[in-house]
Parts: structure tokens; sequence; C-alpha cells
């Protein structure tokens, strides 16, 4: 019985995991955090670091050793109705309503908008998108040649268009990072922190995490490993590499961008910032590397979250419709929802990630406290009931910023702002979630 993976068996999944998780966000965050830190770059970089890495890492590995069969399972010990409401959600936040349509989007606003026409831009979004979802459709409708579509040949394809722009940059930086001053937003370390730490969030590699966790088990499991002990190690392998290998790209892009941003006055996005960049570093050329850049990172995500949303969707409605009709459906509801543009579809996705991401955080870390808590349901069900509730408050916060004037809004956001601790930096469900798990833990121990 096979036990391990091979060595170049470890590196395609690794590189697979990996094109899956880097896509559109992983891109266009890291730049603008760059920028705006200046001289807190450092500090700001280790934000995003926790939770677009580290997070994302451990949703992995605690899917691998908790023995789980992906995400379902693992919100069933809460109860298979919260499974239900949660998972529906992540996948759709991840796969159709955000995710997928903000990578056709964004590959255009970034790389193929330069190399246009300004005029009649919307019908080039449209016959972009169309083509590019086409594109998506084929490929996950092969689900069974991710790993060959992925880690052999888009992944590697991808990261050689971005070695030549990072080489290039940091060979001749414009300016050294302390002569930088940071953005307001980002004026000192500690704010810097917190700042870098929520725009992790935008990435969407926490939720990611969760949802890829079974493409990658279902992967070991198809290299011949079945015992399960063995798959949840070498799943938390590939987990522990990829997001190794995907912090270190962050880390060289934030620098690249920390250092260029004399150039970059008055970018409003990441994207427009590696454009930027690119144009400064190669001219007339530079547009089309940053296309074929951005384009191949976002190719590869949203094949992988097309492939994995519909296994998930088929799992969870297994009295619904077969996978080839949810990747069809997938497809064709990312291709409407791109064309509305980039822009549009940030600000749509930010209150939902404010409330999907503490649950998501706070079932990761219960999932990797197994060997102390195992599955115990009343501990599972109190931690995400407090999360739940402070959830719903930062996601408030955030709406009532976008809809100036509402005095229901302003009221709870000021409620919320005078009893949960860190609120203000969109952190306000910390202390509610430990003090869940710690009334979990009391009850439990008076249950047994």
């Amino acid at each position: 019985m096979k036990r391990n993976l091979t060595r170049k068996e470890t590196i395609v999944i690794t590189s697979m995991l990996f094109g899956m998780f880097f896509g559109a966000g992983n891109l266009i965050f890291p730049a603008m955090v760059g920028v705006s830190a200046g001289s807190n770059m450092w500090s700001a970089f280790a934000g995003v670091f926790i939770t677009a890495v580290g997070i994302p890492m451990l949703a992995v590995v605690g899917l691998g050793l908790s023995r789980s069969e992906g995400v379902v399972e693992l919100a069933n010990r809460v109860s298979p109705g919260y499974s239900r409401f949660f998972c529906t959600l992540l996948y759709l936040t991840i796969g159709p309503l955000f995710a997928i349509p903000r990578c056709a989007s964004t590959s255009f606003s970034v790389g193929a908008v330069n190399l246009l026409p300004q005029n009649g831009e919307r019908l080039y979004l449209a016959l972009f998108s169309l083509v590019f979802f086409a594109v998506v459709l084929y490929f996950s409708l092969k689900p069974g040649g991710i790993m060959t579509w992925i880690g052999k040949w888009l992944n590697p394809v991808f990261l050689v268009f971005l070695a030549v722009l990072v080489i290039a940059a940091l060979a001749k930086p414009i300016s050294s990072i302390s002569a930088v001053t940071p953005a307001q937003s980002y004026a000192s370390s500690g704010v810097a922190f917190f700042r870098g730490f929520l725009e992790g969030y935008n990435t969407l590699d926490a939720l990611a995490g969760l949802a890829f966790g079974i493409v990658v088990i279902d992967v070991v499991r198809e290299s011949g490993i079945s015992q399960p002990q063995r798959v949840a190690v070498n799943t938390a392998k590939a987990g522990v590499f990829s997001c190794l290998f995907m912090g270190l790209i962050y880390l060289f892009i934030t620098l690249v961008c920390a250092q260029s941003a004399p150039i970059c006055a008055g970018a409003d996005n990441g994207g427009t910032v590696l454009g930027t960049i690119a144009n400064h570093y190669f001219r007339s050329a530079g547009s089309v590397l940053m296309t074929l850049i951005v384009t191949f990172a976002c190719l590869k995500t949203a094949i992988g979250l097309v492939t994995s949303c519909s296994k998930a969707f088929v799992d969870m409605y297994p009295k619904g419709p077969g996978y080839t009709v949810w990747a069809v459906v997938f497809s064709l509801v990312s291709f409407g929802i791109a064309n509305f543009g980039l822009t549009t579809i940030v600000s749509w996705c930010v209150p939902v990630l404010m409330f999907l991401y503490p649950l998501a955080i706070t079932l990761i870390l219960l999932s990797l406290s197994g060997k102390f808590i195992g599955t115990n349901q009343t501990i599972y069900r109190t931690t995400t009931a407090f999360t739940l509730i402070a959830a719903v408050f930062d996601m408030i916060g955030t709406i009532s910023g976008m809809v100036p004037g509402s005095q229901v809004l302003a009221g709870l956001k000021a409620f919320a702002g005078n009893i949960l601790p860190l609120y203000d930096l969109g952190l306000g469900w910390i202390l509610p979630a430990a003090i869940g798990f710690l009334v979990g833990l009391w009850r439990a121990k008076r249950k047994s």
C-alpha cells in the first residue's frame, strides 16, 4: 500500500494548489498594500501574511488532519442546517457571485483594456469575458485533468511571466522603502498591521482553502494513497508547501510595489499599480507582459473555482443537477456578473467577507483543535453562535459606510463599537469567539 506521494507528485500537487489559490486578488491587493504602506511595509505585510497565507494554510492542513471529506462535513460538526447555510454562502462567494467573475474583470481591467481602443470598453469586456469563460468551462468539464492543466502547464507559464517583472524591478529599484511616506491609513506600524490583516480578507484565500482542500484530498487519493492517516499527512504537506510559496510571491510583489511607490501616485487599485510598474520597466511591452501575467493568474484560479464549486454543490444537493450542469451554470452566471466591472464586484464583496471570514477562521481553528476537543458539538456550536452575532455587526459596519445617511445602520455601528473591542479595526468578532469557545468548554465539561 502506497504511503507517501513521490517527490514529483508532491511538486505537481503543490503547484496545482498554488495555481488555484493565486488569482486576481493575490496580485492586486498585495500590490496596493505595498504602495500604500511605504516605510511601514513590513508591518502591513505581516498582517497580510496571517490572513492571506497562514489561515489558508491552516484551512488545508485542518481539513487534512480532521480527516473530513471537505468543508461540508467539517461544518456539520456545528449542525447540518448551519453547514448547508455556511457552505452554500461560502461557495457562492468564492464562486459565481464574486471570485470567479472577479477573475475575468481583473484580467480585462488590468491587462487587456490597455491594448484595446478607448471607445467601446463595455463591448470589449463582454467579448473578453465570453472567451475567458469559454476557456474556463472547457477545462472545468475535464476535472480529472485539473492537476495537468494547472499544475503542469498554466502555473509554470504564469510564474515565468511574473518573474520577469519582479526581477527587473528588484534589479533597478525606483526608491528605497524607508524613503516612501506611508498613506494615512498605514500611518503607524500598528495601524499598518491591522490594515494589512483586513486586506488579506480580499484575497478570499481562507475561504478558498476550505473549498480547495477536498480537491487536494481527491488528487492525493487518485495518486494511490488510500489510508486516511496518510491522505491527511500528504494533504497537509501539499498545503504547507503551496501556501509558503504563495507567501514568498506576496513578499516580492509587496516589496516591488513599495519600492515603486513614487511612480504610482494616484493609483486607486493594485492592478493600476502593477500596470504602471510594468510600463516603467518595459514601456509598450509592459502592457503585453501585464496582460499575460494577470490573464494566466486569473484563468487558472477560475478553473479551480468552477471545479471546486461544482463538486461541492453536487455533494451538498445530491438530488439536484450533476457536475456538468453546475459547471455550465456557474460559468454563465460568472460571465454575466463579470460585465458589471471590477470596481462594482469588489465593493459588493466586502460586506460578505466581513461576515464570512470570522466564521471561516473559527471553523478552521476548531478543526485544528481536534486533539483537545475532538468533534464536540457543544464547543463548535457555542463558538460559532457567538462569532456569528459579532460577524453580523462587522458586516453592518461595512454596509453603513456604503449607505451614508442611514441612521439605523449608523446606530448599530455605534452600539457595536461601544461593546466590542477592536470593532473599529474590523476585528470585533475576536473576543466573542473566545468567549463562545470558553462557554462551550464549560458546557461540555458539565455534560461529561
